[in-house]
């Protein structure tokens, strides 16, 4: 596993041990690093090839991949600008590693930015794992997600997410074109067997 830092994100790249699996972008949630989501990538793809940076925006000291005013309540200028920033970085990253556009894996606070850069920047992106996604953008651009696959996956005991939120983050992409799968699960904002027993499906199918 190298750690390689002269692109424009600090992250992990892990190039992929069998053919055939589309390479995952990892994004982890709030206080997490580029590490965070390489174990739970064994479990749901194995022999893929990795590609996971770190967030540059800092709350307290917690790496995240944008700003937000509160619990909830995102700096929607900030989701912008880093979606574009990180949609950069994956272009270079796929130069420089020599890649195809990869699936996004995104928990919480990377789940919201994987669904902003789907809004923003479709092309970047050939599909999305949104685990315990907002709606990033309350007023999203018209886009084109045509048969883009996109598995979301919520928490029916989420304190952090309302299950209305997460629906209507799904009805968005859907109303855009991709092809969305939301599972809601009995559980809450963290990661259970279960969310990676159905991601390690939807990614198998892929």
């Amino acid at each position: 596993m190298n750690a390689m830092t002269e692109l424009s994100f600090i992250h992990r790249f892990k190039p992929a041990t069998e053919s055939g699996r589309p390479p995952l972008l990892l994004l982890h949630g709030t206080g997490g690093n580029e590490d965070d989501l390489l174990p739970l990538s064994n479990m749901i793809a194995p022999g893929s090839a990795l590609l996971s940076p770190r967030g540059k925006v800092l709350e307290g000291g917690m790496p995240r991949f944008f700003r937000r005013l509160q619990e909830g309540v995102f700096d929607e200028e900030d989701v912008r600008r880093r979606a574009q920033e990180l949609a950069d970085f994956i272009a270079q990253a796929r130069e420089a590693y020599g890649l195809s556009a990869p699936v996004a894996v995104g928990f919480s606070n990377g789940a919201n930015i994987a669904a902003a850069v789907l809004q923003l920047r479709p092309d970047a992106l050939a599909g999305a794992v949104l685990l315990r996604a907002m709606v990033p953008l309350q007023d999203p651009p018209a886009v084109d997600l045509a048969g883009k696959p996109v598995l979301i996956v919520s928490g029916a005991s989420d304190p952090i997410v309302p299950a209305e939120n997460a629906k209507r983050l799904a009805s968005l992409l859907t109303g855009a074109g991709a092809v969305v799968r939301h599972q809601m699960l009995p559980t809450g904002h963290g990661l259970s067997q279960a969310d990676l027993t159905v991601t390690r499906a939807w990614i198998d199918q892929l």
